[in-house]
């Protein structure tokens, strides 16, 4: 790899960009008419990108869409963000770049500002420290650093920044302003917050600040007022949880001079312990705040956060635009699970160039209200002796940016109906979970065992979140494949005939396993094979985080031998974010990282297969029976206020 001094990166910089103005003027034709005649200002989630080039510290980054064999990530960086000068000098942070990065996948670094020059090279410097240190220099190759300001581009890239701006919660500019009697202009500064699910988030309006030393001790005289506190000597919890004992507002850490931002967050048990209504963040030291507060003036401060030009956009490996959503603290990891679902994307984009009989259901149909999304499609004969049913479902949103889509994560039920009057009639053939305000979003499911109930014919498809929600638009297509085997004996594979249902969920209580009934298994003649069946679900939080946060088991005896679920993930921090190669869908605007009780936002809920063949007498001569019970941490459920439920679907599926 080469290095450049500075001063020579300075003359390689200008020669540089009069060759690039020369080069992508003239010698790239082909694109700047291309550029000419879409003007570039239109250009939205989902556009094909267009081709282009890019002056680096080392030569030149070109682009043209599929030729990198995997997607890129384009980051703008500037001093004006405190969030960002927290990601590039946490270690954690950078150590997740290098080591985490999917090896397919580019990262171009640039700079809003005019210091791009210094600030491509203290970049590279900052990742390369961090590879050198893990042993991973090889990542260096798909690290590309330009020293152009992002306004010198004379590309599209300028124009996506900032018509994709950024306004949201830990995305704008975060900003603390000053105001004292007697300045002729208020102070502003960059802030980062204390995380979003640890403490409040500050009001837009003016308080008064106090100094409150190291704010490690309660304090006298900030009750009502936002308490401006040294960092270090104790943690950043115990400074919030002094101040909140003392009835103040709000807390401003400031950092020590010559020391970055730091991810205020609590610690192990500290997150275990409930702060009162009080808001927090980070700021520098400055010396006009400092000067005031110890002259006895008054100081007043208020928060604001201003729009800037989008810091992070996409490029998938066919070429497609995207948002990278929200990162909800300053690490890397966010952008490493994007670049993660990129490639589960690509991998399932492959998976559905396997041939299949594919059946359409929803094209992009708007799933909302008591209805839903309704169709009725024609099952034939020759579907239903496919050995393979997959549900190929999509879901996206009314507008073509996150912006638009729903703000809450909702349970998605898929219910079939082949016969008005078969007790088969709108039983659940499938579930997702509806992400955080992202507009992305696809899963292939495997539901072989459920084909029997489909039938010949008719059959009536509805696909359901609550009525109150809002909208989303779906698409689904059955897809039908056969992948017969023989078994090592010589014999062909078996086939479901029969779906037998069993027990449905409810509120999780102290009541939630009174009166379930053991259910009597008749084997039909010529069973080969009986497979148990569920997909369940919790949801909802009582006094012990239940059911979507804590840790409960679902078991099902069947003749006295027990067939036990546990959802050992449920309340995790990071659980869902290791399924984000499974299709999880990363960077929502919400709490979608930590485990949950069977399912993460934005994924498939993942039926539950056991065999129970060698548990059940298949002769007939001795009856078989199966129950239900479900537990909290090893006994019944007893919340005392606000109890949560499971949703559950369960069969027995038999083969012959």
């Amino acid at each position: 790899m080469a290095y450049f001094s500075k001063d020579s990166v300075h003359v390689w910089f200008v020669v540089t960009l009069i060759t690039a103005h020369v080069t992508l003027g003239d010698g790239n034709k082909n694109t700047v008419d291309q550029s000419s005649k879409k003007q570039h200002w239109g250009i939205e989630p989902g556009d094909t990108a267009t081709a282009f080039r890019v002056p680096t510290l080392d030569g030149e980054f070109s682009y043209s869409p599929g030729a990198l064999q995997g997607a890129l990530i384009i980051h703008a960086f500037t001093h004006k963000a405190g969030f960002l000068e927290c990601m590039w000098n946490n270690d954690s942070s950078l150590s997740a770049l290098v080591r985490e990065l999917p090896e397919s996948t580019h990262v171009l670094f640039l700079s809003l500002d005019d210091s791009a020059v210094d600030d491509a090279l203290w970049m590279r410097r900052q990742v390369y420290q961090a590879a050198t240190q893990h042993g991973r220099e090889e990542v260096m190759s798909r690290l590309h650093f330009s020293p152009l300001p992002v306004f010198t581009l004379g590309n599209w890239i300028p124009a996506v920044l900032n018509n994709w701006g950024c306004t949201r919660h830990k995305c704008g500019l975060a900003q603390a302003a000053f105001t004292s009697e007697g300045w002729k202009m208020p102070l502003i500064v960059k802030r980062l917050d204390a995380r979003y699910d640890w403490l409040d988030r500050w009001d837009h309006g003016s308080y008064h600040l106090v100094d409150a030393g190291e704010g490690c001790e309660p304090s006298d005289g900030v009750a009502g007022r936002v308490a401006w506190v040294s960092d270090g000597n104790c943690s950043f919890f115990t400074k919030v949880q002094s101040m909140a004992k003392s009835n103040a507002s709000g807390v401003l850490v400031w950092a020590q001079d010559g020391h970055p931002l730091q991810d205020m967050n609590c610690q192990g048990e500290e997150c275990s312990t409930k702060l009162p209504d009080i808001r927090a963040s980070m700021v520098h030291r400055e010396v006009s705040v400092a000067q005031a507060l110890g002259l006895g003036q008054a100081v007043n401060v208020s928060i604001q956060n201003t729009p800037s030009p989008r810091l992070f956009i996409a490029i998938n490996q066919q070429g497609a635009l995207s948002e990278m959503g929200g990162f909800l603290y300053p690490s890397f990891s966010f952008l490493n699970w994007q670049a993660q679902w990129f490639e589960f994307s690509e991998r399932l984009r492959a998976k559905l160039l396997a041939p299949a009989q594919v059946v359409p259901v929803f094209d992009k149909a708007v799933m909302h209200g008591h209805k839903g999304a309704v169709a009725t499609v024609e099952i034939t004969p020759d579907m239903l002796l496919s050995d393979t049913l997959e549900l190929d479902a999509s879901l996206s949103c009314p507008g073509r940016r996150d912006e638009s889509c729903a703000h809450w994560d909702h349970t998605v039920q898929l219910m079939v109906c082949c016969d008005p009057l078969s007790p088969y009639c709108n039983m659940e053939l499938g579930r997702w979970i509806t992400p955080f305000r992202r507009g992305i979003g696809r899963w292939l499911t495997d539901v072989s065992p459920l084909t029997p109930l489909l039938a010949v014919g008719h059959c009536t498809f509805t696909m359901k979140h609550p009525w109150w929600a809002m909208p989303w638009v779906v698409s689904l297509n059955l897809r039908f494949s056969t992948h017969r085997t023989v078994t090592g004996d010589g014999r062909e594979q078996s086939f479901p005939f029969w779906v037998m249902p069993l027990y449905g969920g409810r509120v999780f209580d102290k009541n939630y396993n009174t009166g379930r009934q053991p259910i009597e298994i008749p084997v039909p003649d010529s069973t080969k094979k009986v497979l148990l069946y569920a997909v369940i679900t919790a949801h909802g939080s009582d006094d012990h985080s239940c059911g979507e946060f804590c840790i409960t088991s679902h078991t099902f005896p069947i003749n006295g031998i027990n067939n036990s679920l546990v959802f050992g993930d449920a309340g995790s921090p990071l659980g869902c974010t290791m399924r984000v190669k499974e299709g999880a869908v990363p960077n929502e605007y919400g709490t979608w990282l930590y485990g949950r009780g069977g399912w993460c936002d934005g994924l498939q809920v993942q039926p539950w297969i056991t065999d129970v063949t060698g548990q059940l007498d298949l002769s007939g001569q001795l009856s078989n029976r199966v129950l239900y019970y479900g537990l909290f941490e090893g006994r019944d459920p007893n919340p005392t206020k606000d109890p949560g439920y499971i949703i559950m679907s369960s069969f027995l599926v038999f083969y012959r």
